[in-house]
């Protein structure tokens, strides 16, 4: 009888364990539609060139889509009290496809990214762009191309949020 109440309380504590973790999914990135919108220009995102960002606020079923990686860099620093508001934030690894067409699937997690600032490249809007990459070799071999300095995640985030907001034609973001 003993066995059984220890076998009972087991299986007890087991369902409780698992209670709730059917629920919990990674966030995973998603592939724009052709009617994909950039959150602050309006515009679909493919009439932007270059490196684009996707955000998915916890909660959300639906992504915030940018057409540039500087303006969702932007949305963090402007918008985000907490990067704990977010379930996920990709970009578009540059070392794959080209600057008119990013390759589909390419989106790596922004936190892991490599980023090019200050290059000749400039984002889908015009400004300045911080270009991303998985690798870094790739993105040194686009400095050697472009110019720039190579960067991680919190010395972009910081130089793209400084670079918008010394530049008054910049606004918020594009």
């Amino acid at each position: 009888m003993r066995n059984a109440g220890v076998l009972l309380f087991l299986l007890i504590v087991l369902a409780l364990v698992g209670c709730g973790r059917g629920d919990e999914q990674v966030a995973q990135p998603r592939q724009p539609g052709p009617d994909a919108v950039g959150y602050f220009c309006g515009m679909t995102l493919k009439e932007h060139k270059g490196p684009k960002g996707q955000i998915l606020p916890k909660g959300w079923k639906d992504p915030l889509w940018f057409s540039s990686v500087r303006d969702a860099l932007t949305y963090v620093e402007q918008e985000i009290v907490s990067e704990r508001e977010m379930a996920g934030f990709w970009v578009n690894d540059m070392g794959a496809g080209t600057w008119d067409a990013p390759a589909p699937g390419s989106w790596i997690e922004a936190k892991s990214a490599w980023y090019v600032v200050g290059s000749m490249k400039s984002s889908g809007m015009g400004g300045a762009e911080a270009v991303p990459f998985k690798e870094r070799g790739a993105a040194d071999a686009f400095v050697k191309a472009f110019g720039g300095q190579v960067a991680d995640y919190a010395t972009a985030l910081r130089q793209t949020s400084e670079a918008v907001a010394s530049d008054p034609g910049e606004g918020g973001g594009t």
